[in-house]
């Protein structure tokens, strides 16, 4: 597809604020694209669903939570991920790891994570929430599962079961699912907010797998080739293979370049039966 003037400039600014060098105030970033401040701030939040400003810090938060979770020092991480100063963090830092940094390093020290599970056609689906948002969409074969799953990536968070029916983001995540995937009648309810930290890449990756036509598939270098990054094949399986939100962002939808369904974090079958799924409702809607 044919780009457009105002997509070369999108283009530009986002490589822009992959480094690390370049100023990410509104007017530079304007000078970069060749549009008005306004126009720019529009059309990027159209395009990323978030600001330029906000496109950075997610990708600074992105860096701190990889060093955190390899074991940096609190401070050398904060210095390194690009922020001036540790206040800034810590400000913020509820609403991009759903925790403060030392407690995410500490596996989730401190952190209260609600979740819920419930039966579907797919087996056992786990929806997770922070006080924040959403932080956790997982498939598998039970809830012991699903819930050693949660355990390991928050170890040390208090984890609390609820029952369906009474946490009003988990309920709205599985109507949702169950409404897009055919399992119910009902109209799809609001997306509630997202606690998913994640670099500004896999964001960028995620928001392009959700504009993949439902029971369609791309490889992975088709993909890459229409985010204008042709030689980040392999840089998109790994976002897809860090993607918590399963069903929500759909990377099933992703397979290898010779035309075989490849890997997928909930199992094959999975994706399989997921992907026939689709395909059987879109002839059953044409």
């Amino acid at each position: 597809m044919p780009t457009t003037p105002t997509d070369d400039a999108l283009e530009r600014v986002r490589l822009a604020l992959e480094r690390d060098d370049t100023p990410a105030d509104l007017a530079s970033l304007a000078a970069i694209a060749g549009l008005s401040p306004t126009h720019l701030q529009r059309v990027f939040r159209r395009r990323y669903g978030v600001s330029p400003a906000e496109y950075a810090r997610a990708r600074r938060f992105g860096h701190l939570r990889q060093a955190l979770r390899s074991g940096s020092a609190v401070t050398d991480a904060v210095y390194d991920a690009g922020f001036g100063s540790g206040s800034r963090v810590y400000e913020e830092s509820d609403r991009r790891l759903g925790m403060t940094p030392a407690s995410y390093r500490a596996g989730g020290a401190g952190a209260s994570i609600r979740y819920t599970t419930t039966d579907t056609p797919l087996g056992q689906l786990l929806v997770a929430t922070t006080a924040r948002g959403i932080c956790s969409v997982t498939l598998g074969r039970d809830d012991d599962e699903l819930e050693a799953r949660l355990a390991d990536e928050f170890p040390l968070a208090a984890r609390e079961r609820v029952d369906a029916g009474r946490e009003e983001w988990l309920d709205a995540v599985i109507a949702r699912v169950a409404h897009e995937l055919g399992w119910s009648d009902r109209d799809a309810p609001a997306m509630p907010p997202l606690d998913i930290a994640a670099t500004a890449f896999q964001w960028r990756v995620w928001d392009a797998l959700t504009r993949i036509p439902r029971g369609e598939t791309l490889s992975y270098g088709e993909l890459a080739a229409k985010l204008g990054v042709p030689k980040a094949a392999r840089a998109i399986g790994r976002a897809c293979g860090s993607n918590k939100l399963a069903l929500l962002v759909p990377c099933h939808r992703i397979i290898r370049e010779d035309g075989s369904l490849g890997g997928w974090r909930w199992g094959m079958a999975i994706k399989q039966q997921l992907l026939a799924t689709e395909r059987a409702m879109n002839a059953a809607q044409g």
